[in-house]
């Protein structure tokens, strides 16, 4: 039969210009496209061949994809012994955008044989049609596998036309010849090609060749079950995946049939990589589908806090009906990501419960110190998702455990007698936060406190208002209830307080006494609500414009440096009491870490030490 002309059985050439310029951004997967299309071809072969036993065998004994190339001619052979098609297969499948041969196959079998297919990624549409965004010629030569078939050639330039023709060929499968636009010259080299194929192709199942030389040649692990592979195997593939030569923390591997059918091998690693906190930095697991790579950084399968976990995620559930560039959005990648950070919040807590063994470093100390503060970010955004399984794995320092870390539930299970609130302290550094006056009385009471030091715990803690029934207040924060049960003289600041307060007016809020304080003399409390003093600073360093915090200056009524003043204001002496009141201001910002006026307190503290020295002189 001679060659006949046909139109595309669509608005060819506004979607070629739509697939051409919009739907990819890289024009290396047009080889993904080709080589995943003649392994789904192979596929359909053997599938047949186990109940059409006149199908024509392949030329070989070793099918699989074949690839040549000529930098003369530049051109790009792409060839297999796969099923191939007939011309009514050819017109249909190639005269339509978007027409899948795949789905057609998969629907006429029946439900027996469905059981049994194997999974296609085939789409003889928009991947095939990837051809043309580096190519201005596409030949197709195929002949079906059916005895009765004879050869035919597709010749395309994307036009809006294509021809076809009968051509001689013996042998079965599919040959593809992409005659190279000159801006695509690149394409017909062998390290290029051998480049394409080891990062989008090196798991497809079919051998992929180059001459005599195999190009993909690893092997899938996570396709396995994961009772078949080894701890050292799943850790040199993480080795490969992630170039870090230290053990994984814990590994995920999941093998999942219903409702969707995908499988995953998760990595938690030891330590945090250089660039955890960058924003523009790539994370998220690689996307396969059925072996072919979608996405080296899929990162809409797992949350940003979880942004440390390495590995693979495989779905035989993703469409490939329209760009892989645009799958992460689709309803299976939001169902995948679900089930995914579930199984991964298990594994973690898996690990922390394993039993400690002395003088060995815990798996799980390792990882909160690298990776917790990542945690308490996702407690504060997920926590109607997730909040439940994070919960358990938050760890914290406290005042009593120096390095150590310990879980809500060990801080709740050691409270003192008495003790009915889990209290946190929130500062810069855990050095700073014990070195505070607001621990005073706790430290006397016997009562312990979560050190909070991390940015994100003034967010964290936010979301966390009770525990177990417990409220979880500050201890920095507010009016304290401490019950004050010891005797002795007290200052009386009925009249100091509201004096101060006029001589402070601007600077804090109030002046009150205290119950938090058993051996400094005074100290800044934040208000009940609001912004705090410590987020203050974070928003302050990360150049954000906030409200100075509203600060209340409380004094311990039972200090004699305190005592002595209420007396001094009592005898009308403010001329000696007002250095004095204002050195108590400096103290206590001395004290919490948060000088604002270095200069100021010298000035204060040096006349203040002038008039002690001379008042010493002249008692002599």
């Amino acid at each position: 039969m001679s060659a006949e002309q046909h139109g595309f059985k669509a608005e060819v050439q506004q979607l070629l210009d739509l697939m051409i310029h919009s739907v990819y951004s890289n024009r290396d997967v047009f080889l993904r496209e080709l080589i995943s299309n003649a392994a789904d071809a192979l596929d359909k072969a053997r599938f047949r061949s186990l109940t059409e036993h006149d199908l024509i065998p392949a030329a070989t004994d070793n099918p699989g994809v074949h690839l040549s190339f000529d930098p003369e001619a530049r051109t790009i052979v792409l060839e297999d012994d796969g099923i191939g098609m007939t011309r009514e297969e050819v017109i249909q499948n190639l005269g339509t955008i978007a027409h899948s041969g795949t789905k057609a196959f998969v629907r006429s079998a029946t439900d027996a044989q469905k059981a049994d297919l194997p999974e296609f990624i085939g789409q003889f549409g928009i991947g095939f049609y990837a051809s043309f965004m580096v190519a201005d010629k596409v030949v197709v030569e195929t002949r079906s596998a059916l005895a009765e078939a004879t050869g035919v050639r597709w010749t395309s330039s994307g036009a809006g036309t294509f021809e076809v023709e009968d051509i001689d060929k013996s042998i079965r499968g599919t040959r593809i010849t992409l005659h190279l636009r000159e801006d695509a010259a690149e394409y017909a080299d062998e390290d290029k090609i051998r480049e394409i194929v080891r990062e989008h192709s090196n798991y497809v199942s079919w051998p992929v060749t180059l001459g005599e030389d195999r190009l993909n040649s690893a092997r899938a692990l996570w396709a396995e079950q994961p009772s078949q592979v080894s701890e050292d195997d799943a850790n040199e593939f993480y080795r490969e995946l992630s170039f870090d030569f230290e053990k994984p923390v814990a590994r995920v591997h999941l093998s999942v049939d219903s409702p969707l059918q995908y499988s995953a091998l998760l990595f938690v690693p030891r330590r945090r990589p250089y660039d955890l906190f960058n924003p523009e930095a790539d994370r998220g697991p690689r996307l396969y589908a059925r072996r072919v790579l979608i996405a080296e950084h899929a990162k809409e399968l797992l949350p940003d806090w979880l942004r440390f976990v390495k590995g693979v995620v495989d779905s035989a559930d993703i469409p490939l009906n329209v760009s892989r560039e645009m799958v992460q959005k689709t309803p299976a990648v939001r169902s995948m990501k679900d089930a995914i950070v579930k199984r991964l919040l298990k594994e973690l807590g898996r690990v922390a419960d394993t039993e400690r063994v002395e003088g060995e470093e815990h798996a799980y100390d390792v990882f909160w110190e690298s990776f917790g503060v990542l945690l308490k970010e996702g407690y504060f955004h997920d926590k109607a998702s997730y909040g439940d399984r994070l919960l358990p794995l938050l760890r914290f320092h406290t005042v009593k455990h120096g390095d150590a870390i310990q879980s809500l539930a060990a801080y709740k299970a050691a409270m003192s007698e008495g003790q009915d609130t889990v209290w946190y302290l929130t500062g810069s550094t855990r050095e700073q936060a014990l070195a505070s006056p607001h621990l005073e009385a706790f430290r006397k009471k016997g009562w312990d406190v979560l050190l909070l030091t991390d940015s994100v715990d003034e967010w964290f803690i936010q979301g966390l208002t009770e525990y177990e029934g417990l409220e979880v207040k500050s201890v920095s924060r507010g009016e304290l209830s401490i019950d004050d049960d010891e005797d002795g003289e007290k200052a009386d600041l009925s009249t100091l307080a509201p004096w101060m307060q006029g001589l402070f007016e601007g600077a804090v809020a109030s002046v009150r006494s205290s119950n938090r304080l058993t051996d400094s003399a005074a100290v800044l409390v934040d208000e009940a609500s609001g912004v705090t003093s410590n987020m203050e600073r974070i928003l302050r360093a990360a150049n954000q414009d906030v409200p100075t915090a509203r600060r209340h200056l409380e004094l311990n009524v039972r200090h004699p440096l305190v005592k002595n003043l209420a007396t001094l204001h009592a005898r009308g002496a403010s001329d000696v009491a007002e250095p004095i009141a204002r050195l108590l201001l400096d103290d206590a910002m001395l004290l919490e870490g948060s000088v604002k006026d270095a200069s100021g307190i010298g000035r204060r503290l040096q006349a203040l030490l002038e008039r002690a020295a001379s008042a010493a002189v002249e008692g002599r």
